[in-house]
């Protein structure tokens, strides 16, 4: 069903663990991954390629755990 309100607010949740600047893109727009309204604006539908971007102090950290969230279907 892609990257709706539940699963989006669980990323938020998620991300805002870290002190790296994080983002997602997917469609050609890039979204701050710690706001769930930037998230929601990505329109992803399920299928849709998401590029992770994490810049700081923990982004390897990041990126592993959002990479595991992601393909766990965000609790979906």
């Amino acid at each position: 069903s892609g990257l709706h309100a539940r699963p989006a607010a669980r990323l938020v949740k998620v991300t805002s663990r870290f002190k790296s600047s994080i983002s997602i893109v997917a469609n050609g727009k890039t979204a701050n991954a710690k706001s769930m309204l930037s998230l929601l604006s990505l329109g992803a539908e399920k299928g849709t390629t998401l590029r992770v971007i994490a810049e700081g102090e923990d982004a390897e950290q990041a990126i592993e755990t959002i990479a595991k969230l992601l393909k766990e279907g965000l609790g979906e």
